[in-house]
């Protein structure tokens, strides 16, 4: 579906993003995420053919996003984090108008569809000024949808909505992933868990990070509360697993993640060399966790 080699972009001297290069399948949602000025919208202005990369490529379906611009803006929806609307023209009209330009065959049919999937009928008469920030996020997203994008690249969605709507805005963002390619750039890291299959983290510029996010999660590591000294663990377990300090009490790790088995031989061989084990559990790691290890990591080596 998304083939990118080598993406990079500058500003005059300015690095925004540099040698990034992912593929994405038909039928993934995928998370983007880094803090502000990681490149992250950058990366959807060049996926979408708003900008030319100064250097590597991008391909939608086969075809070059730079050689082939149209033909690709024909296949995706783009919802930006500002989105450009006209306050004085009602819902209903507005998106008569996004179908007209997009080519939409059947639009009276299109126009109930969407307008249903994004609860916006009884708003469908209202001008567009006169709605909540929220309502406006709505007809930001149904505007990216009206013909059934085959890509669909949606920048901070949930913007303005409050937690209901935001709810249906992810079970909407899943139904449509039946049928499209979901990016999502979002900072709501619980936005990310309820709906991407993937994760990608931009760190000033570059790929940082691009995983499933149920192996992202995972950990090598158990927790290990005991009274014993390091030494002791260590004695008892060496061969089998590795402690280090960790808070109150130590983190084992193993090679790979740990399962129910490696638990149970750990704590046989804990209590065989005399090691008061007052808990063990393995590791928890959360999104937010895992981000804010990956860009850390960053300003850690000298990144500003």
């Amino acid at each position: 579906m998304i083939d990118a080699e080598g993406l990079t972009r500058r500003y005059g001297d300015t690095l925004a993003v540099n040698d990034v290069s992912f593929t994405i399948g038909k039928g993934e949602i995928v998370g983007l995420l880094g803090h502000n000025g990681a490149g992250k919208t950058t990366i959807m202005k060049m996926l979408t053919g708003y900008l030319e990369p100064s250097a590597g490529r991008v391909q939608v379906d086969d075809l070059d996003v730079v050689d082939a611009a149209q033909a690709v803006q024909q296949r995706l929806g783009y919802l930006p984090e500002n989105c450009p609307v006209y306050p004085e023209m009602t819902v209903v009209g507005y998106l008569d108008y996004v179908a007209g330009l997009r080519g939409v065959d059947n639009r009276p049919l299109a126009l109930r569809e969407v307008l249903a999937a994004t609860e916006l009928t009884d708003r469908a008469l209202d001008p567009i000024g006169t709605l909540s920030r929220g309502y406006q996020q709505r007809v930001g997203v149904a505007q990216a949808i009206v013909h059934k994008p085959a890509l669909l690249i949606l920048d901070e969605p949930t913007n303005g909505l409050d937690p209901s709507q935001t709810h249906h805005m992810r079970e909407l963002i899943v139904r449509l992933a039946g049928e499209a390619t979901v990016i999502l750039s979002t900072h709501i890291m619980q936005e990310v868990d309820a709906v991407c299959d993937r994760v990608m983290i931009l760190r000033a510029g570059e790929l940082a990070l691009d995983e499933r996010l149920s192996a992202l999660k995972e950990s090598a590591r158990v927790n290990l509360a005991t009274d014993a000294s390091l030494e002791k663990v260590q004695s008892a377990i060496d061969g089998f697993a590795t402690a280090s300090a960790s808070g109150d009490g130590f983190a084992v790790t193993f090679d790979g993640a740990p399962d129910e088995s490696h638990v149970a031989a750990l704590a046989e061989r804990l209590v065989g060399g005399g090691v008061a084990v007052h808990s063990l559990a393995p590791e928890k790691r959360d999104l937010e966790t895992v981000f804010r290890e990956v860009t850390s990591a960053g300003r850690a080596g000298g990144e500003e």
